[in-house]
């Protein structure tokens, strides 16, 4: 679909904690410009598998090519190349809303056109801000500093369904304009509408993959592969 070589790239990953891999096999890679869901349930190694991409975890076996690179760089030093990584409200509790995106190297003025919503918050405590706002502030954070790759971590978690919207529209803009993003999603048929393609996960596994208009004629498929044997054999949906 994209002609342009991948930012990050797992090939044949398996990564976990000790000697216990809870990612296996993994074959998952996102390009600029587009934006790849990774959908499973509770425990299926969505969060491992970021932390592997990011240079948090070291593989146990396979690699991970982060800009054409297999060499292992860590994070800190991966932002500076241009990796952005949001997890659940990512703030400074302590820090108000302007200071915290001052400690993110963001002016108020370019985080206000992303998110408006957040300019009468601007001199309140991160940690008096609701969740949906706080989470516009971790995202204002990031997508402000033009990362060339964005990994999130259940971004709506728990949120209502309009915040979850600005969220996502917030990300596909951003893709639209060149940023590769890698997307763990609860929201299945919200993430569904602004994904370029989809992976399922279930335990440790690639158990299905396709573009967002193949897997939503396969919900049903898709809940199911939650809930799996997971010897049940891989299905590849073919994509543009």
């Amino acid at each position: 679909m994209h002609a342009t070589e991948p930012l990050v790239e797992a090939r044949a990953l398996s990564a976990g904690y000790g000697n216990r891999p809870v990612v296996r096999d993994l074959d998952l890679q996102v390009r600029p410009g587009e934006v790849v869901a990774l959908l499973g349930a509770n425990g299926a190694g969505k969060t491992t598998t970021l932390r592997a991409l990011c240079g948090d975890l070291a593989p146990m076996a396979g690699e991970v090519r982060w800009l054409g690179d297999t060499a292992r760089t860590p994070l800190h030093r991966r932002a500076r190349q241009g990796l952005a990584y949001v997890g659940e409200r990512a703030v400074f509790t302590r820090l108000d809303t302007a200071e915290n995106l001052r400690a993110g190297r963001v002016t108020a003025d370019r985080a206000l056109e992303l998110f408006p919503e957040l300019e009468k918050r601007l001199h309140t405590g991160a940690g008096m801000l609701s969740g949906g706002e706080q989470q516009m502030l971790s995202l204002a954070r990031a997508l402000c500093r033009a990362p060339k790759l964005l990994l999130a971590d259940e971004l709506s978690l728990g949120l209502a369904p309009l915040v979850v919207d600005r969220l996502l529209r917030a990300v596909r803009e951003a893709a639209d304009r060149g940023l590769g993003a890698l997307l763990v999603e609860q929201h299945v048929r919200k993430v569904l509408d602004i994904a370029d393609r989809v992976c399922v996960l279930h335990r440790g596994r690639v158990t299905m993959t396709g573009t967002p208009k193949e897997l939503r004629a396969n919900l049903d498929a898709i809940e199911s592969s939650y809930l799996a044997d997971p010897s049940a054999e891989k299905k590849t949906y073919a994509t543009d």
